[in-house]
């Protein structure tokens, strides 16, 4: 019987949890006619779905914490159209916990010039199927776990070196990056973050062959560091001679480790530097492949187990498929990566373009990069169009047609690193374009109940409750 009690009352705890989480639904015809109304209206845990469509102008700070806003039906079209909230971005972000999914931001500008598509104060941050366009900034800011998957960067950067297509400030504890795809950052750097833990997984990151960004990859406070599975490109227009940067601005993060395992490189200007090392940690660098010219570590690190050439045998070069053709000297001779503590280095994936994955199934001995010769995957151009390889010989049609980026001039960042203002933003971006002001903007609704607290107290009652059924 007191089974029995405890289960009911179980239930009843759920009821009146799940009760208090609602779906705010907007769009034309619904109960809210912009999403900053119904940010305003939400509680803590409350769900806010968007009808696909363009909402101009509508920008807000956004407070409540385990909040998810997510455009259903197609990508939510949020463009400023001359409008910021807080002098800061489309949507400032002030809740912990909270999740973006399939919404578009663009054309956020501020009189400081780092306005962005998502400014992020809170505590906690996940971006799921999103894409953030001709904004000064992609994303900004950050605070505690920042997790972005399946989406897209692209033509942000207010031409200054200053601004990213992504840049995240060093109270961010574990930036994790995968399936994504960033490129054509305006002189500014593909992927910026100074988190104290970096994890870039089976992303494409490039200028293509004409993006003027600056580094591809800049950690320039290193932090304890994963790469594995990335398409990883600078392109001929570039100013800058590195790709990737490594605690080039001090290694202040509290850990400092770099593994680069099953990348892979493509340097079409031709010369420079592939990875810079300025820790004093010796990089794992093993089972990249590394295409064209330049110096592939500069800094402590052994590079011994990868692949350099300029004649990699890949699908398409020139339109961006990396993957192996038939006859790759990269095919079946890669070693056991190992491991970065618990993190294997053996990859479960590779990109498939445009902001998908494949499962990645060793055939035979590992190959080196991203890609296993002989699995089929959609093509790595920049048009969107799957092209499969039926055959399974790592042959596809690969029809090029690279996204265009503007011109610019190189990337100039100086940097201050520490978080002044304590909104979760580098003091450089505050400094150069960083915006201010109060809590000004639309006022959002003071937060309320947790939806899922019950699920798992329920689930515990009810084993108690069938245990004793059981005696």
């Amino acid at each position: 019987m007191r089974g029995s009690f405890a289960l009911g009352l179980g239930f009843a705890c759920l009821s009146t949890t799940v009760a208090s989480a609602a779906t705010l639904q907007v769009g034309p015809g619904r109960t809210y006619a912009a999403p900053c109304a119904a940010a305003a209206a939400a509680a803590d845990g409350d769900v806010i779905e968007i009808d696909a469509g363009t909402y101009t102008a509508d920008v807000c700070a956004i407070r409540p914490s385990r909040l998810t806003l997510r455009g259903v039906g197609g990508l939510a079209r949020l463009d400023a159209g001359g409008a910021d909230a807080e002098g800061k971005a489309i949507w400032v972000i002030k809740g912990d916990d909270v999740v973006v999914e399939n919404v578009e931001f663009l054309n956020c500008t501020v009189p400081d010039q780092n306005g962005a598509g998502i400014r992020a104060e809170g505590s906690g941050l996940t971006i799921r199927g999103c894409y953030f366009h001709h904004n000064e900034d992609g994303i900004l800011g950050g605070n505690g776990p920042v997790t972005i998957e399946n989406t897209e960067f692209a033509h942000n950067g207010y031409g200054d070196g200053y601004s990213h297509n992504i840049y995240l400030g060093n109270n961010v504890t574990v930036f994790t990056m995968r399936f994504c795809y960033s490129h054509h950052s305006l002189v500014g750097h593909v992927v910026k973050s100074r988190a104290q833990q970096n994890v870039l997984l089976y992303n494409r990151l490039m200028d293509e062959a004409d993006g003027t960004s600056s580094y591809t990859i800049d950690l320039p406070n290193g932090g304890r560091s994963i790469l594995v599975g990335n398409l990883v490109q600078q392109g001929p227009a570039t100013e800058n001679s590195g790709i990737f940067s490594f605690a080039a601005e001090g290694a202040t993060n509290p850990v400092q480790e770099l593994f680069v395992a099953h990348n892979t490189f493509v340097n079409d200007r031709g010369s420079g530097t592939f990875i810079r090392n300025a820790s004093s940690f010796a990089a794992v660098v093993v089972n990249n492949l590394f295409v064209g010219g330049g110096t592939v570590l500069d800094g402590p690190g052994d590079v011994s187990d990868n692949l350099v050439t300029d004649d990699a045998g890949l699908v398409d070069r020139a339109g961006f498929d990396y993957r192996l053709a038939a006859g790759s000297p990269a095919i079946d001779i890669g070693v056991a990566p190992g491991s970065a503590g618990d993190f294997s280095l053996t990859p479960d994936f590779h990109y498939v373009h445009p902001l998908g994955s494949e499962p990645r199934v060793a055939v035979g001995t590992l190959d080196m990069g991203a890609y296993e010769f002989g699995m089929p995957a959609a093509d790595a151009d920049a048009d969107g169009d799957a092209d499969a390889d039926a055959a399974g010989d790592g042959d596809a049609d690969a029809d090029a047609a690279a996204d265009a980026g503007p011109d610019a001039a190189a990337d100039a960042d100086a940097a201050e690193t520490t978080d002044a203002a304590g909104d979760g933003s580098p003091t450089d971006a505050e400094d150069d374009g960083g915006g201010g002001g109060g809590d000004d903007g639309c006022g959002c609704a003071l937060p309320g109940a947790a939806p899922s607290a019950g699920i798992p107290i329920l689930a515990a009652l009810a084993a108690v409750a069938f245990r004793r059924r059981r005696r």
